[in-house]
């Protein structure tokens, strides 16, 4: 693992396992609803995306400084993809029961489409990548967040070794208002061998087959919980253009 920010392409492709496969537990937006509440059938009329008319729902995306993002190339995310895998094939996770959450994470449903963009903040040394998903089967998707769900009270601390380093992993749910079936956000807060810490905010919207996920990484002073209602509003914005 790398000592300062992951690169672009694997913060993409985290956000792209992340929307697709697992991830904190999962809330539901309606007050009255239960997180344990049974996956949704499988609507026979659920909408099918291409990769680019997600890649269109994420040019039509601002930052918080109203700049459109920086579409990733296609190629570039799966070169992301492909690395995570790798890295994580010889990653030991303590507790053993976070597994599930790499196992999850790890794994991209077949035939599934995805698009992303990135927008730096060079002033506040912050990166932000916005991943639009869409999968075929949208219980296939409810299923696997409840997977992770069932990990996530053992992953509120977490370590991985890999590549000669540890590194501590705290993770903090967030409330945040996003407009979809299904949602999850959360803080971590990562601490390097070294002692060096990075933080970061994940916010994921879930609306039929389609998913949004917002990822901001930076220092722990400049990406905070705060950070949360910028990221709900790039993810609603993505899922309505949907």
């Amino acid at each position: 693992m790398h000592r300062r920010i992951a690169p672009a392409t694997l913060a993409i492709a985290a956000a792209v396992a992340l929307a697709g496969c697992g991830g904190p537990e999962p809330a539901n937006t309606s007050p009255s609803a239960s997180t344990s509440s049974p996956a949704p059938a499988p609507s026979p009329t659920a909408k099918a995306y291409t990769n680019e008319e997600l890649t269109t729902i994420v040019t039509g995306l601002k930052d918080a400084q109203g700049q459109p993002l920086t579409v990733v190339p296609a190629a570039q995310i799966d070169q992301g993809l492909i690395a995570a895998r790798e890295l994580l094939k010889t990653a030991v996770i303590t507790p053993k029961a976070c597994g599930v959450l790499a196992d999850n994470n790890s794994q991209v449903p077949e035939g599934s489409t995805y698009a992303a963009g990135a927008s730096l903040a060079a002033k506040a040394k912050t990166a932000t990548v916005v991943t639009v998903f869409a999968v075929k089967d949208a219980a296939g998707m409810a299923t696997q967040f409840e997977k992770s769900a069932g990990a996530v009270g053992a992953c509120s601390k977490f370590t991985v070794e890999l590549q000669g380093q540890t590194i501590t992993s705290e993770m903090k749910p967030l409330e945040a208002a996003v407009q979809a079936d299904k949602s999850l956000s959360a803080l971590t807060i990562q601490t390097l061998s070294t002692g060096q810490k990075q933080a970061m905010v994940t916010v994921t919207g879930v609306k039929g087959t389609l998913a949004a996920t917002v990822v901001k990484t930076g220092a722990v002073n400049a990406v905070t919980a705060d950070s949360a209602p910028e990221l709900v509003k790039l993810v609603n914005a993505a899922l309505a253009a949907g």
